[in-house]
């Protein structure tokens, strides 16, 4: 840790805060890439003072988190663990069945007892369905064992290393005091809001993508309504050529024979006209 320390006094290391703002937002940005891309963040904090810190910050960005003892072999037996977290998920399916009233007092107090166990162990990592993809330890030497186990995975750790630490095996080192609760407050306060920022560019992001996707759908659809449009009124044109007015033959002889009548009557007269004037004619004669 020498390259962090700003200097000693009184037998006590004074780390260089420069020095830790810099390591800060390089572990900000790297935690909020991981966060942006849908993964998961496994936060480690089983000392006194961090516990309920921890808890508290995670929970409200749904990230899992181990505040309690640390099972051995949760990254590297992780389907065993797995299988842990299923047989307390069907516990709860087995309280609300009907084969739950069936059961003895003492097998209920059993059930129940394992029930809170698993709880307090395993309780926050229901949602942790595979490995995650990074790790933040609050003590790098009390969380050993789980900096070994992601070590061995590849998984990359991010850690609040105290001058009393090793960073070596560390992927993004965060030079701080790990025992004052001020300091693990702040630290995880800021790791936290980077993944919280990180998801909402993520949901920015997939939003924008729905739109996009629904505006290509309505720019192809367009183009075939254009194309029904045509076709309806070319349909339209045909049906318009097709029903042109014929007149019946029915109507036209009907008509015809009405002309015939209508120039016989004109003929009749003239012709009582020109009797009339024969008759007129034969008179003066006869005269």
């Amino acid at each position: 840790m020498h390259p962090y320390i700003f200097m000693e006094k009184n037998g006590i290391h004074i780390i260089d805060l420069q020095k830790t703002i810099v390591k800060i937002d390089e572990a900000a940005a790297a935690i909020k890439q991981i966060s942006k891309s849908g993964r998961k963040v496994l936060f480690v904090a089983t000392k006194k003072q961090a516990k309920d810190i921890v808890a508290d910050l995670v929970s409200t960005v749904k990230m899992p988190y181990v505040t309690e003892r640390w099972p051995g072999g949760m990254l590297t037996n992780f389907p065993t663990i797995r299988k842990a977290v299923k047989k307390m998920v069907s516990i709860d399916k087995m309280t609300k069945d009907s084969s739950w009233e069936k059961l003895s007092k003492r097998e209920k107090l059993q059930i129940t007892r394992q029930r809170a166990k698993l709880e307090k162990i395993l309780g926050s990592i229901v949602d942790l369905t595979r490995l995650p993809s990074a790790l933040f330890v609050v003590d790098v030497m009390k969380e050993k064992i789980a900096v070994r186990e992601a070590q061995r995975l590849g998984i990359p750790i991010f850690g609040m290393v105290d001058t009393n630490s090793n960073p070596n095996g560390i992927d993004f080192v965060i030079p701080a005091n790990d025992d004052a609760s001020q300091s693990i407050q702040l630290i995880t306060g800021v790791m936290v809001d980077a993944i919280r920022e990180g998801l909402q560019e993520r949901r920015v992001e997939r939003d924008k993508e729905d739109m996009d996707s629904d505006i290509e759908g309505e720019e192809e659809e367009q183009p075939r309504r254009t194309r029904r449009a045509r076709k309806t009124v070319k349909k339209a044109d045909v049906v318009e050529e097709e029903t042109e007015v014929e007149i019946p033959e029915e109507i036209e002889e009907a008509e015809e024979d009405d002309d015939f009548e209508t120039g016989g009557d004109e003929d009749g007269d003239a012709g009582s006209d020109e009797q009339e004037e024969d008759e007129e004619g034969s008179s003066s004669t006869e005269l």
